[in-house]
């Protein structure tokens, strides 16, 4: 979550939101940085006007709402990454039982 709100903090002080930006404000915070969640970001908001997607979202929920998509691109190395490590435990146990 911390990664959108820097790209937010970034668009909303006029500033390209770029991974440098995010990673910039994520180090003054004291975030651990994760370059690949950074990439997947810029990615996932290239070519999105930010401020039109705000402006179709009730005021109240304006920023979690806009969010929400970014979120689950940002996080979306991470669940493959949990499902390598299932299969690999799946794997192992597999192995366990040929062997008794």
């Amino acid at each position: 979550m911390e990664y959108v709100y820097a790209a937010l903090l970034l668009h909303s002080s006029g500033k390209d939101v770029n991974e440098e930006g995010i990673k910039t404000i994520l180090d003054a915070t004291g975030v651990e940085v994760d370059d690949v969640r950074i990439k997947a970001l810029v990615s996932a908001l290239e070519g999105v006007d930010i401020e039109n997607v705000l402006s179709q979202v009730p005021t109240t929920a304006a920023a979690p709402a806009a969010a929400a998509p970014a979120a689950a691109v940002a996080e979306a190395p991470v669940a493959e990454e949990e499902e390598e490590e299932e299969a690999e435990e799946s794997g192992i146990e597999g192995l366990g039982a040929l062997f008794g």
